[in-house]
């Protein structure tokens, strides 16, 4: 797949968040890159043998307080490459783009790696 045909799935995965949600997002930028470097694997406390397929970098909005003004946008970074190998179809490349820009998102409102998941694992038993 080309980054062009990524970047519009990655495009698609954040038409998919609820308008509500994307109207609460401040200051933040999402951006995607071929894969993790070793700082960003370091920064997500991914073990030797793992990937990462996304990575929030920034404050969260629940730990923002009057003295964040004038900061430099948090950074959502989806990484095509990770994704493009853990996928067999383009449409498993689409499901999984999508689930990792939401992935992403709910961290910037503050959500941890274990909330992230269960509301993720509850997310596809109500798909069913």
């Amino acid at each position: 797949m080309t980054h062009e045909a990524f970047e519009q799935l990655v495009e698609e995965g954040i038409a998919a968040i609820p308008e509500r949600f994307l109207k609460m997002l401040k200051n933040v930028r999402i951006v995607v890159e071929d894969e993790p470097s070793p700082a960003q694997l370091a920064a997500g406390r991914v073990g030797r043998g793992y990937t990462l397929f996304g990575l929030y970098e920034g404050v969260p909005q629940p730990a923002r307080n009057g003295s964040y003004n004038l900061m430099l946008p948090d950074k959502i970074t989806i990484f095509r490459q990770p994704i493009e190998n853990a996928c067999a179809t383009d449409d498993e490349i689409r499901a999984q783009v999508k689930e990792t820009v939401w992935h992403e998102i709910a961290h910037h409102f503050g959500f941890d790696e274990s909330a992230v998941a269960e509301r993720s694992a509850q997310k596809r038993k109500n798909q069913r």
